[in-house]
């Protein structure tokens, strides 16, 4: 950006939108309280959320593909299939999920605190378990439209791995967007089968 001619790059804080003309705004939790006042006026909105999501990546030479296994949902996709599916058993999914409820997250700041809300499309995967002991299995573990090739049959519950990088060495968990400390992370998501010995290149936040 700072190499384009037409464009003129300040690096100041912007406490007062411009009146006439266009404007795109992209700002984030540190929105500072003037610049967040102008936008709530704007938008005649009394308050602003921020809802930030991302999920763990983990190195693809750490997934066990002993067990872990290559395919995509009912066979659609290209090639051996677009994810890593790493396959659960009633009793893994079961202790899966109250170790997640049980796990430790880390301190909500002081907006959150007041007036907690969550986007739906997008819930925290500990949060989703709260909601109920199959709500992950109806959800981003659903086992349909894919078979473990160790037993010929649907696993119990399925956690995918989708590729994050063009040369296929990183994978994202999908829909484990997450508030859990990192720890909590590793000791949680280790407990899935195939990722034992997962190394984590970015944890979710």
């Amino acid at each position: 950006i700072a190499d384009q001619p037409r464009i003129e790059l300040r690096r100041e804080e912007v406490p007062v939108l411009p009146q006439r003309q266009p404007v795109v705004v992209a700002t984030g939790p540190l929105t500072s309280p003037a610049l967040a006042a102008e936008i709530a006026t704007l938008t005649g909105a009394d308050h602003l959320y921020f809802y930030d999501a991302m999920a763990p990546i983990v190195a693809a030479d750490s997934v066990d593909m002993n067990i872990a296994f290559r395919a995509s949902r009912y066979g659609r996709g290209e090639g051996e299939g677009d994810y890593l599916n790493c396959p659960m058993d009633r009793d893994e999914y079961e202790r899966f999920v109250r170790e997640l409820r049980d796990a430790e997250t880390i301190p909500l700041r002081l907006f959150e605190q007041e007036d907690p809300r969550f986007f739906e499309a997008c819930l925290p995967v500990e949060v989703l378990a709260a909601r109920g002991d199959r709500s992950l299995s109806f959800g981003p573990l659903k086992p349909v439209g894919l078979t473990d090739p160790r037993t010929g049959r649907r696993p119990h519950a399925v956690v995918q791995l989708r590729q994050d990088n063009q040369a296929a060495t990183l994978y994202n968990l999908v829909g484990f967007q997450t508030k859990l400390s990192w720890g909590e992370q590793a000791r949680v998501f280790r407990l899935i089968p195939g990722l034992e010995r997962a190394e984590f290149v970015r944890f979710g936040k």
